[in-house]
């Protein structure tokens, strides 16, 4: 039997709530709904989410706050819904972790299509990971690609988002190799989902984050003016 995907929808607005769970769940998805963080810990605490639909304006913690927590510890797939297509909440909840975002008002088919799109590069990129466990070592740092986290030189693990992982991998199997923004986008996203034009620059810039880059002068994803980024460093494989 095909496993039902289960999607979470965290909304202090309970129509909603009620309206996104009734049009998925003909859709074929399971549903259940968190009208804020409480909530939606005790979601996670009794089922497997396999999607959060997730809205930044939420009483207690915010969206934007439970998105990095909950990326912290998972990495579960997260669409934000950002009131009347805020640039900013849209920006911060992609650094916070985010993989997609919908401004409201929305189309329910488009929310649907782009759950369909994220479980898919989820999906893609679980299927990718090497069976046997490999370690690429670069520039003092080492990543896990059983674990898909990093170890920093000092011993720290570092904890990488889906999408943070996946960034990585690219330049980790092309170093010293430019590789310009429209390969990193198809290579990242897939055919049928076109991305934020941002979107690929807030990616590294939340990777510099994770391996301590001066944001000013990073030295290891260095940018190519006209052309794209590149990692400039050696891998070595064990």
């Amino acid at each position: 039997m095909a496993q039902i995907d289960h999607i979470l929808v965290v909304d202090d607005d309970p129509e909603i709530r009620e309206l996104l769970s009734t049009f998925l769940t003909k859709s074929g998805y399971r549903v259940s709904g968190a009208r804020d963080g409480k909530q939606m810990w005790r979601e996670f605490e009794r089922n497997h989410i396999n999607l959060v639909v997730l809205d930044v304006m939420l009483p207690g913690d915010d969206g934007l706050t439970l998105c990095r927590n909950l990326r912290s510890r998972s990495n579960v797939p997260i669409i934000m819904l950002t009131a009347r297509g805020e640039e900013m909440d849209r920006i911060l909840g992609l650094e916070m972790g985010a993989d997609d975002y919908l401004p409201k008002p929305f189309n329910p088919r488009e929310l649907q299509a782009r759950i369909k799109a994220v479980l898919w590069r989820a999906r893609e990129l679980l299927d990718s990971r090497p069976e046997t466990g490999e370690r690429l070592h670069f520039a003092g740092w080492t990543l896990d690609t059983s674990a898909r986290h990093l170890i920093a030189e000092d011993k720290v693990i570092v904890s990488l988002s889906g999408g943070e992982y996946k960034l990585l991998r690219l330049f980790l199997d092309s170093p010293l190799r430019v590789l310009s923004r429209d390969q990193l986008m198809a290579q990242m996203e897939g055919r049928d989902w076109t991305p934020d034009e941002r979107a690929i620059d807030i990616q590294i810039s939340r990777l510099r984050k994770r391996l301590r880059e001066d944001a000013r002068e990073p030295q290891l994803i260095k940018t190519v003016r006209g052309e794209g980024y590149v990692l400039s460093a050696k891998v070595e494989k064990r």
